[in-house]
Order: structure tokens, then sequence, then C-alpha cells
């Protein structure tokens, strides 16, 4: 009768696992770390590794949800609810600011050029550099693309960075900042017309799908949500977009991310290695960000200079990087509130992260 359960089956690596998923959910309840995310990962992690769980194997629950994420299926889902819930305004209002989503990205080639130092090929390095962008989904999409059997590695590493985003950035930023850099007021924005956000996800959409088609179907589902909210005409669709089938595909999403961490196939160096490149990649982008903001100063008036916190929201989880921008920013002083100036290099940084996704695939001739 015990040979027929899974405890003749447990070792010590589903322990480790099992206490690393603990771990998760603790974050999530305890520090409120993202808790719509690492529940959920935490959860699975936890179900994965108790031997002889039908929710894991063919045919399991989990299995057709990491099914949804492998078939590509769950993440343009993803962009079209963050799309729904997206206001492009302070992108469209502060057109510099894009700039540091393009300066918040040097981690992913940073991660890149180390994975193909340590023996990676070409197309898994692009995979674990893709990372460093911040962005769950894209991450997902482009290493299915190059390198589908690190999905678990990659998606793991991205989506559990992003929910330790409030852990991971205030260091870099406190370390490469001054106070009174962090004390810096950014001027009020102009008013964006409802012309412009109706024009912007279909121009948006024109342009991705003529010069980086090998990642439209992110961007054209998020432009999509987008257009549902700003057109004023479609509020059940966008309603339904920001909030009912996102909460569907969040659970589907972190259930398959969680249950795909197997002491089995997860306890490896390779995973080890390709965690640390991650970390890297996130560090690497946040410095890069807040360095590319204080270059930026150099050349800008006083009145005009902005708060280097606003790069490190430059990478593109939304609105992870933009929140922990603005907290930095308030410990210093409550009043300065940067959460909507910080959401234009943020937004942007999802564009950056495309940009660099599309370039990886097209010169590896990936379609």
């Amino acid at each position: 009768m015990l040979d027929q359960t899974g405890v003749s089956h447990f070792w010590w690596g589903n322990v480790v696992m099992i206490a690393i998923g603990v771990t998760m959910i603790l974050l999530a309840i305890v520090k409120k770390y993202e808790p719509l995310l690492l529940i959920g990962i935490g959860f699975a992690c936890v179900i994965s590794n108790v031997p002889g769980s039908d929710l894991i194997l063919p045919g399991g629950l989990f299995n057709y949800a990491y099914h949804g994420i492998e078939l590509l299926i769950v993440p343009p889902l993803i962009f079209f609810g963050v799309g729904a819930m997206t206001d492009f305004g302070p992108m469209i209002a502060h057109p510099k600011l894009v700039i540091l989503g393009a300066m918040a990205h040097l981690g992913i080639f940073i991660a890149l050029i180390g994975a193909k130092a340590l023996g990676f090929s070409i197309n898994e390095a692009g995979a674990i550099g893709i990372i460093g962008g911040a962005d769950g989904p894209m991450a997902v999409f482009v290493c299915v693309k190059l390198a589908p059997h690190l999905l678990p590695q990659v998606a793991v590493a991205a989506y559990s960075y992003m929910a330790l985003m409030p852990l991971i950035q205030p260091p870099v930023i406190k370390a490469l900042t001054t106070r009174k850099e962090r004390l810096i007021r950014m001027k009020q924005m102009r008013p964006v017309s409802r012309l412009e956000k109706i024009a912007f996800p279909v121009v948006i959409g024109i342009v991705v799908n003529l010069f980086f088609p090998p990642v439209a179907p992110l961007i054209t589902m998020l432009m999509l949500g987008n257009l549902f909210k700003e057109c004023l005409v479609t509020d059940r669709l966008y309603k339904t977009a920001a909030n009912d089938l996102m909460n569907v595909i969040i659970i589907i999403l972190t259930v398959g991310i969680g249950s795909t961490m197997n002491a089995t196939t997860f306890l490896t160096f390779k995973t080890i290695e390709i965690v640390i490149l991650g970390l890297i990649a996130f560090l690497g982008g946040t410095a890069s960000g807040v360095i590319g903001a204080k270059i930026m100063n150099l050349f800008l008036k006083e009145g005009e200079k902005i708060n280097p916190c606003l790069g490190s929201a430059g990478i593109a989880s939304v609105p992870i990087a933009a929140r922990v921008a603005h907290i930095v920013a308030a410990k210093e002083d409550r009043e300065n509130l940067l959460i909507y100036h910080a959401m234009g290099p943020n937004l942007a940084g999802v564009f950056g992260t495309a940009i660099s996704g599309g370039i990886m695939l097209a010169l590896l001739g990936v379609k």
C-alpha cells in the first residue's frame, strides 16, 4: 500500500522545492509582494513536488494550464487584459521619458552575453537574456520561439523576479542616487486628448506589425485591449478584459508556471545558472535605467531635470516597476507623487522589451 502512494518517491529535492513554494506564499501574504502572482506560483510549486499528484501529470488540470502557456495562448491574452487596464497618457504626454524605456534594457544584453560565455547556445542565451526586460509574457513568448526546453526555468525566473522587484530594485536605486536627486519633483504633464488616446493603439498596431512581426501578436493584443478602453463605446468588453478575463488568465498562468517547478527537472546546475543570470539582468536593467536618467539630466535645464528613480521604471514590469520608483521617492518626500510620471518609462519598457525580442527573433531567423 505504501508503494502505491507518493511517500516512497519522496526525496530531499521535493522538500527543498516545497520550502521554496511555501516561502513564495509567505512573501505574498506577509510582505504583500505581488500576491496575485506568488500565491498561485507558490501553491502549484508545492503541489508539483508532492509525488503522485495527478494535477501535474498529462491530462491533469495544472498540466493543461502549462500547455496554454507553451502553445502561446496565455501570453497574448495577458497583454490583452493589461492593455484594457492601461492609460498610455503619461507616455504620450512626456515622450522624452520613453528614452528611459530603452536605457533600462541593458540587462537583457548583459545576461545574453553572460549566458553565451557560460556555454549556452545563442538561441538559449537570447531566451535567457529576455528575462532582463521584466516582461513575463514577452519572456515566455520569446523563449518558446528560441529555446522551448528552457521555458520552465525562464518563466519562473521572470515572474518570480517581477514579483520580488520591491525587494530587488530599491537598494540599486538608492546606491546610484543621492537624496537630493530622489527629491526632484516632476512638472505636471500636459493633458492628453481623447483623439490621441484612440489614435495611439491603432498607429502602434500598424507599426509593430510592419516592422516587428515576430512579436506582433503580443503588442497587437495590448493595443486592442487599450482601444476597447479608450474608445468609450465598448465598456462591457474592456471591463471584461480588465477584470474577469484577466483574473482567469492570471490563475491559469500562475498555476501553469508553478507546476513546472518539479524538483527532478528544476534542481539542476543549468537552472541555477539561469536564475543567477536573470537576477543579474534585473539588477543591470535597473542600474542602466537610473544611470540613463542621470545622464539625461546633464543636458537638461534646472527645473526640467528628471528624478532618476524614474529610470528604474524603464523595465517592462507594469505597473510594479512604476510603483517601486514612486515608493522609493516617496520615502524621502511623501508629497512627491511620481507614480503617474513613472508609468511613462514603464510603458515604454514594454515596447523596449518587444523591440529587443523582435530583433533577436529576426536576427536568428525565427518567425
